[in-house]
């Protein structure tokens, strides 16, 4: 390990273009800190919504330009890259919102498509149907680094306890939530959920999100976090664009979980009365 842990709390942007640049000015802040892994949200190649609707830019995977910039990026500073995730074109007129792992060549290590989409109505005036614009990813996934195993989800995948819990026990010692997270649900659940996802599995929680106004409509929360695995909320990045920087110690991995072992006391049960 080399370096601590940068979360980027970048702001949406309307083109790619806008978001590679922002991108770019918060890893040049970071790395002159002496950051050695560089964290992004949700969207960070570019988010935007249109009459109601997600319309984030999109581009195919193998010439996206945001991606290939922070390769450039990754391999130019010998840092690796949580790219939280970038709208890559899929099928039939949708996309995939997928996230990815760069090592400090630039090269891709891990791939994840969001596996649970948001589909909510938070109110009669506020409602969303991500599943009308994304395709779902089906497949989880945990890729050793030098801070550790690292257990890939996105945002909305935050409310769902068991894929946390499987990626544990599959080998996860820090569990990733980049997120676009709304400020009326984060406001609500963003802190409680990522403090109960360290707590239940002993691990180290980081959640960059993006923060501000989005092009066309909606406003997001930010406070990008880093949770150690007893709970302590280890940095929060506030309301504003910016840079949090925290200290991975994977001791306090095994630690926790030796005080408190429920990853290995899960135990079978039916449940009665079940429609």
């Amino acid at each position: 390990m080399s370096g601590p842990l940068a979360l980027l709390q970048t702001a949406p942007q309307a083109t790619m273009a806008q978001a590679l640049e922002h991108a770019r000015a918060l890893a040049a802040d970071a790395l002159g800190q002496g950051a050695g892994f560089l964290a992004l949200p949700e969207y960070c190649g570019g988010l935007a919504s249109q009459d109601g609707k997600l319309a984030p830019p999109h581009a195919p995977e193998e010439e996206h330009p945001v991606l290939r910039g922070l390769q450039a990026l990754a391999q130019d500073a010998g840092v690796w890259i949580m790219v939280g995730s970038v709208a890559v074109t899929g099928p039939g007129g949708r996309l995939y919102n997928r996230g990815f792992l760069l090592d400090g060549s630039g090269a891709i290590r891990a791939r994840y498509d969001k596996i649970h989409l948001f589909d909510v109505d938070l109110s009669a005036q506020e409602t969303y149907r991500e599943s009308d614009v994304i395709v779902p990813g089906a497949c989880a996934g945990v890729t050793p680094t030098p801070w550790g195993r690292i257990g890939h989800t996105i945002c909305y995948d935050l409310r769902f306890g068991t894929l946390y819990r499987q990626l544990a026990q599959a080998g996860a010692e820090v569990l990733a939530v980049p997120a676009a997270f709304l400020q009326t649900t984060g406001r609500a659940h963003w802190h409680v959920l990522n403090r109960a996802r360290a707590i239940e599995n002993g691990a180290f929680v980081i959640a960059p999100g993006a923060v501000g106004a989005v092009p066309g409509g909606g406003q997001l929360y930010g406070h990008s976090l880093v949770v150690d695995p007893w709970g302590t909320v280890l940095a929060d990045a506030g309301d504003m664009p910016g840079v949090v920087l925290a200290q991975i110690d994977l001791a306090s991995v095994a630690e926790a979980r030796g005080r408190v072992p429920a990853l290995t006391h899960d135990r079978a049960f039916t449940v009665e009365g079940a429609n």
